[in-house]
């Protein structure tokens, strides 16, 4: 039997194997139906979320738990190219696009626990919505297994989501949409818009959006506490 530090452990790569599962399967079937695929995902989470180990719910509460949700807004779907942020456009030679030689100082992110990780604002994405264009950074993860990071808080934030902001992508824990390399995209769908484990439990560590990671209307897509 493994040492209950290995058992851990086994468990969480289990935890990420399944997750990393479940968003390839989302990325095959929403080239079809977006909304069949967030069907999907929306049910195995809740599961994941119930009845695994390595769950952010506290053990007490898994059995109870329901996830909530907007209902799917099939124009909350977008590709979007990944514009060059501000210290990338301002290099020469930039064309708007993100630029992969310009340099760009680390960020450490807001953290719910002691740790600090530090990220690059690699370039920024700009929503089309209803009430107007909303610009959001894209960040990519120093050290750890690196990976593109975009959270967000909304007028929604601390009271019908999490005060601290939701995710959109989290590449590095599997949260992954796709896109295009060759056209420098990546598809959000803000349908898919999750919280972070110490939404939950404050015993889970967790990256947050900085304030100006904002899009200042409601955004009644994804998931919420209530």
């Amino acid at each position: 039997m493994p040492s209950p530090r290995a058992a851990d452990r086994i468990w969480l790569a289990d935890w990420r194997r399944r997750v990393s599962e479940l968003y390839g399967h989302v990325r095959t079937e929403a080239r079809a139906d977006p909304e069949r695929a967030w069907n999907a995902w929306r049910a195995e989470r809740e599961s994941l979320f119930r009845t695994h180990p390595q769950s952010p719910v506290p053990v007490a509460e898994r059995e109870a738990f329901r996830a909530r949700h907007w209902p799917y807004d099939p124009t909350l779907r977008f590709e979007l190219g990944v514009q060059a942020a501000p210290e990338a456009a301002a290099s020469p030679g930039s064309t708007g696009r993100l630029a992969a030689t310009a340099p760009l100082a680390p960020i450490a992110l807001p953290n719910s626990g002691d740790q600090e990780l530090a990220f690059d604002r690699i370039g920024a994405l700009v929503l089309p919505l209803p009430d107007g264009p909303a610009l959001l950074s894209v960040y990519w993860m120093r050290g750890y297994t690196g990976g593109i990071f975009v959270p967000f808080r909304d007028v929604t934030s601390g009271n019908e989501t999490y005060a601290a902001g939701r995710y959109l992508l989290d590449t590095a824990k599997g949260a992954d949409l796709g896109g295009d390399p060759d056209a420098g995209t990546l598809i959000v769908d803000l349908n898919f818009a999750y919280h972070p484990s110490c939404a939950f439990d404050p015993r889970w560590a967790c990256p947050l959006a900085r304030p100006d990671d904002r899009i200042d209307v409601a955004v009644r897509a994804g998931e919420r506490l209530r």
